[in-house]
């Protein structure tokens, strides 16, 4: 996305392209540093309170305030003195912090578009809402995710991720400008307005290149027949994209509303942190309470139970049985969700039942070839197995159906980049993640461990073991899915240089 820029100093920081340059050289600098400098350099001289800068770093998202500390006190180190010797950042006792330098506010830089891919290809903006009651966001939310769902899985179309879609939410851009920014070639946009018993849907598809509306319609229907809607929706735009229907199988459709609205509110918060997560959980219990036939709950539920052992420290049992027996149920109860059959997957691998989890893949793939999110984490699992190479395509085909993905992306990249030994690629990919999943410090230690810069990689070891005091190599390699005995040695190889617990 494209926005101001701003220089000070021998810096240029371009907030929507998630760069920073020093004298022309990109700087390697965090999500969370990222954003705290843009919120700091756009409102030069002002004090910004703490709340609001955590706001800005971890929209959505309790954290303690010390994680605010230790992302300035990073900025501070990352951006040296200033040319009189001051600090860029200045603290204002008990209150927040004040970027005191000069800033000149730049023009937009012209993002390059990305290339349009060899079949018809399409992203699905976030539906607007247009009730009344703002609480109904997570309805049309929801509306939009399951348009993709539905689009995605159509194998003549290309279809850009939910992740980067929603990066567009709220905000007012040309068609033509997200186009090239997502490299497709037309845009589903709509509203949505729920009251009552009654749902009002307003859906249009435009031809970017062209500026032409291929096709609009407006739907007023029973709050029950939404899914049928969605249905509809998809039928029409397949018909206009590829000349003829070519309907999928069928999906499993939740049977209660309030379960359906619960999921939809539930998956956003996964990924975040332990609390949110917990948050998810109850959630999603209660989906399953009120719809025990709903498969995507189920499938969220285990990933919610994978990620809490995998990623928030979390005992390993019974969370990593629970997981598999949750997926198994989705997959049971809706056998045509990629969905489903992907979070499977990934739990067999961690199972070790490598048959299993490849064939699941691969059905995972025949239902949807446009799942962005399998094709990221079947990089990591192919990665694991020896297959190096295969696990960079994986994950840059997971980028081009994601142009602005979630941080665990780069974590994936960042893994796949240092089993290929490309260290000074895999440091720049770390960094971009490295406020945001602790995780990914274990493997920018050892990227930096293996260039020989040992002084960064215990400092990065030392914040790691913060978030992590337990972690240790011979545990971590026990419970990786891996295949491949030279690429265990040497992620163990870099863990050990870089002074990781063994």
């Amino acid at each position: 996305m494209q926005g101001s820029r701003f220089a000070f100093g021998p810096f240029v920081l371009d907030p929507g392209a998630g760069t920073l340059l020093r004298n022309d050289v990109p700087v390697a600098i965090g999500y969370r540093g990222l954003s705290l400098l843009a919120a700091l350099v756009g409102r030069p001289g002002q004090v910004l309170g703490k709340a609001e800068l955590m706001d800005a770093a971890w929209p959505g998202t309790a954290v303690e305030e010390g994680n605010l500390t230790v992302q300035i006190a990073q900025l501070r180190k990352l951006l040296g003195p200033a040319a009189d010797g001051s600090e860029w950042i200045s603290t204002v006792p008990r209150v927040g912090y004040r970027f005191t330098g000069a800033v000149e506010q730049l023009g937009s830089a012209k993002r390059k578009p990305l290339p349009l891919p060899d079949k018809p290809s399409i992203a699905v903006l976030p539906f607007v809402n247009f009730s009344n009651d703002p609480e109904q966001d997570s309805f049309a939310d929801g509306l939009t995710e399951d348009l993709i769902t539905d689009l995605s899985r159509i194998s003549g179309l290309f279809v850009i991720a939910r992740n980067s879609t929603f990066a567009y939410k709220g905000k007012a851009m040309d068609v033509r400008e997200i186009a090239g920014d997502l490299g497709v070639r037309y845009l589903l946009e709509g509203s949505a307005r729920r009251a009552a018993d009654r749902v009002r849907i307003n859906a249009q598809l435009v031809d970017a290149v062209s500026g032409e509306h291929l096709w609009a319609e407006r739907f007023d229907r029973s709050l029950e027949d939404i899914f049928a809607v969605q249905d509809e929706v998809t039928a029409k735009i397949v018909e206009a994209l590829l000349g003829r229907l070519r309907a999928p199988l069928p999906r499993n459709r939740p049977q209660n509303l309030e379960a359906y609205d619960l999921c939809v509110r539930a998956r956003k918060l996964i990924d975040d942190s332990p609390q949110t997560a917990r948050e998810a959980h109850l959630m999603l219990m209660r989906a399953v309470s009120l719809d025990p036939d709903y498969a995507e709950a189920y499938r969220w539920l285990a990933m919610n139970h994978w990620m809490g052992w995998v990623h928030w420290g979390e005992p390993i049992e019974p969370n990593r049985s629970v997981a598999l027996e949750l997926a198994r149920k989705a997959v049971a109860i809706d056998p045509n969700d990629a969905g489903c059959r992907w979070v499977l997957a990934n739990l067999l691998a961690y199972e070790r039942r490598f048959a299993e989890a490849d064939a699941e893949f691969a059905k995972a793939f025949e239902l949807d070839p446009n799942e962005a999110d399998a094709w990221a984490t079947l990089s990591d699992i192919a990665v694991l197995a020896g297959r190096v190479q295969e696990g960079l395509e994986h994950i840059r085909k997971a980028f081009r159906l994601n142009p602005f993905p979630a941080s665990w992306y780069y974590l994936t990249l960042g893994a796949a980049q240092y089993a290929a030994r490309e260290y000074e690629a895999a440091v720049e990919t770390l960094r971009r993640d490295e406020t945001y999943r602790t995780s990914s410090r274990r493997f920018l230690a050892a990227s930096l461990a293996q260039l020989g810069r040992f002084e960064e990689a215990r400092a990065e070891v030392e914040m790691f073991l913060i978030s992590n005091p337990h972690f240790t190599t011979r545990h971590w390699v026990m419970t990786e899915p891996f295949r491949d005995a030279a690429i265990q040695e040497h992620f163990v190889d870099g863990f050990r240089k870089a002074g990781l617990p063994e």
